[in-house]
């Protein structure tokens, strides 16, 4: 039998959803919810959309195409703000404040693997909680490392891949990335730089690493890898693993946006991390961190020379900024016209 529905304005639907998840999510899940669904409440303040007993399946579909015509979203950032808006209007389903089965009917785009390679990218609210799980929870670990030195870096799992214990100088905060026999980087002696790490939970999570938890083994070439296992320098899909394992919600939130059940995901599996439509690879991370520089108004010079492409390719291919992100940024640099 259905229960009658109890009007609810949108404001006091959200508020109350994020007050109901803090029990189960962290901060930064919460920093997440409350900035996806911002942008419905001001779909729905645009539409005088003033009650949640009026969303049906044609109201939800009116607010997916406003995103899309008004922030010039990307298709993969659309499928992960639409999962958790889902997730959202089902929670309303269960307090009678929106039509039961309205969920089922909001469609989330289907991407193919061309588009996600383009697109895809890790989010810096997702990348944060991440960092923040792992601090707590596996400080100083070899995946720690792994993942904040790409994400505060955006170097390449290659360039990570052929880092020594010899190129970290704690002193000045710098890792040096050489070109050398074994592990060779992309572009060759033109790859090779010197990074300034800035964030000092890496730099105090890097030395500790080294002096506590690496296992103490040399290469083939009688070096000593930065990230290694007990067998010598960690394998390059060994790295890969790693970011497609702490990229899945359910490893640093406890959270699944895509309504399964945790315990019987197979995507929980150690050979099937990649299964899980949120886990990424640590391209979409360097994607991720060259945007986030962006969005902190790092200028493009300095973001090329520090993730080691050309300002013409990361413009072209790793700026996943939207039209409405440049056009802050741009703005906070027009404030004494």
């Amino acid at each position: 039998m259905e229960h009658d529905l109890e009007p609810l304005a949108p404001e006091t639907a959200v508020e109350q959803y994020i007050e109901s998840r803090k029990l189960d999510a962290t901060q930064s899940t919460i920093r997440n919810l409350r900035y996806r669904l911002k942008r419905f409440l001001e779909w729905a303040d645009e539409t005088d959309f003033d009650d949640m007993n009026q969303m049906s399946g044609r109201e939800a579909e009116h607010f997916k195409n406003w995103r899309v015509n008004n922030d010039g979203i990307n298709a993969v950032t659309l499928e992960q703000h639409l999962r958790t808006f889902r997730l959202f209007i089902r929670w309303c389903e269960s307090n009678d404040a929106v039509e039961s089965g309205v969920a089922d009917k909001i469609i989330i785009p289907q991407l193919s693997d061309e588009e996600k390679a383009r697109d895809v990218h890790i989010e810096a609210e997702q990348a944060e909680e991440i960092i923040d799980y792992l601090s707590q929870f596996e400080y100083a670990s070899m995946r720690h490392i792994i993942f904040h030195i790409l994400w505060h870096t955006g170097m390449r799992r290659s360039s990570l891949h052929s880092l020594d214990v010899e190129d970290w100088y704690p002193d000045s905060g710098t890792l040096t990335v050489k070109n050398r026999e074994g592990t060779p980087l992309k572009l060759g002696d033109n790859g090779e730089r010197h990074i300034n790490i800035v964030d000092a939970d890496l730099v105090n999570a890097l030395s500790d690493y080294i002096k506590k938890n690496r296992p103490d083994v040399e290469d083939e070439y009688g070096r000593k890898p930065l990230i290694a296992t007990q067998h010598g320098r960690a394998h390059i899909n060994t790295i890969q693993s790693h970011v497609y394992r702490v990229t899945r919600p359910c490893y640093y939130s406890n959270d699944c946006p895509h309504g399964e059940v945790i315990e019987d995901c197979e995507a929980t599996s150690r050979d099937n991390f990649s299964k899980c439509p949120s886990s990424i690879s640590p391209h979409p991370v360097r994607r991720g961190a060259i945007t986030a520089h962006l969005n902190r108004d790092v200028p493009v010079e300095i973001a090329s020379e520090r993730m080691n492409v050309s300002i013409e390719t990361l413009e072209l291919h790793y700026d996943a900024r939207s039209k409405e992100e440049k056009r802050k940024n741009r703005k906070s640099h027009l404030s004494n016209i």
